[in-house]
């Protein structure tokens, strides 16, 4: 059969894959190892999903009108998840990764590979998700996929591609080979401080987008905010050690588009709603999913107050979100900054590959 081991079910076994977390990411991801013909265990956490998953074969929570391959195993029981696995994919709301991690610790031996699929900063530590997981778990492999991939559209097959970044090339190779399909093209880096920092900031620029649409504005002042929205990821994470290059790659400017611009993205809604004079409680409630730029652009705030870089898209959403700034007045102290020229602290390679 091609040269791959399968088990006496006739499932590709040989990788042995773990999915942690059965939101629509990690669903997604499930479903579309499932079609290579492997053997997925997804580990549930909700009773009632699990229940789903197990009888009905659908994610109606959180991934409607997808059906799950029977070769997708649903388990609450996380030891049974991670027995004898080569890879787990981390699939969990940024602000559990550090238990989830924790809980996993005793699971994890030298050869396994934790890809984590979050995106976001630690609020308490300001941390780096890759960071989190190498606290709670010592040594730990850790590869980053991220880029502009909306589970909605992975799941049905629509073309997509993404990046997977790791500090060792080959573990990023291996996960390459893992997930690349017809319809799942992956690329790999070594810069896993600005992917990870790509995927974590653009959910800032896509709330500020919503809230541009909120408010009324048009496709001018949503170019000016991506734009200079760029920027500002770009300075944090050269800040941090990032190259320049990769934010304009998948995991910069081709999140952020699709994030600011597509009708699945839960921060861009998010913003739309604040725009209108919503509440942050009444908006999270609304979109009942974890709208992930909330908790990063705290975050983020903090942190560039500590390395002293100017980021003033994320300074007026942050008063906007904590401090009950009006959204109209962010965006008149936005317009009425001092002259600038545009390049001004832009460095580094711009080259693509």
């Amino acid at each position: 059969m091609n040269g791959q081991e399968y088990n006496r079910e006739g499932y590709m076994d040989h990788h042995r894959i773990a999915v942690v977390g059965a939101g629509s990411w990690g669903t997604a991801l499930a479903v579309m190892l499932a079609k290579k013909g492997i053997q997925v265990k997804l580990w549930v956490h909700s009773k009632r999903v699990y229940d789903q998953i197990a009888i009905n074969r659908e994610n109606t929570k959180y991934l409607p009108g997808v059906i799950i391959p029977g070769n997708v195993i649903p388990s609450q029981a996380l030891d049974e998840i991670l027995l004898d696995v080569r890879v787990t994919i981390l699939a969990v709301p940024s602000h559990h990764v550090r238990n989830m991690s924790h809980q996993m610790l005793n699971f994890i031996n030298d050869r396994h590979i934790i890809v984590n699929t979050a995106k976001g900063l630690e609020a308490q530590t300001l941390y780096r998700l890759s960071q989190v997981i190498r606290q709670e778990i010592p040594g730990a492999r850790v590869v980053v996929l991220s880029g502009p991939s909306h589970a909605e559209e992975v799941s049905r097959d629509i073309p997509t591609a993404v990046v997977c970044a790791s500090s060792n090339i080959d573990d990023a190779v291996f996960i390459q080979n893992l997930l690349m399909g017809p319809n799942f093209r992956v690329y790999t880096s070594t810069d896993i401080i600005g992917v990870e920092i790509g995927g974590a900031l653009k959910n800032i620029i896509a709330l500020a987008a919503g809230i541009n649409d909120g408010l009324g504005y048009g496709d001018n002042s949503k170019a000016a905010l991506i734009t200079r929205g760029m920027v500002e990821i770009s300075r944090l994470g050269e800040a941090i050690g990032a190259s320049p290059s990769t934010f304009w790659g998948l995991s910069g400017i081709g999140d952020l588009i699709v994030t600011c611009t597509s009708k699945h993205s839960r921060n861009m809604r998010a913003g739309i709603l604040i725009g209108q004079g919503k509440p942050l409680n009444y908006v999270l409630d609304s979109i009942g999913m974890v709208v992930e730029g909330v908790n990063t652009c705290k975050a983020a705030y903090r942190l560039a107050n500590e390395l002293d870089i100017e980021m003033p898209i994320t300074e007026q959403l942050y008063y906007v979100l904590y401090e009950g700034k009006d959204p109209g007045e962010a965006v008149v102290e936005l317009m009425h900054r001092d002259k600038n020229h545009e390049m001004k602290n832009i460095t580094g390679n711009f080259n693509i590959y």
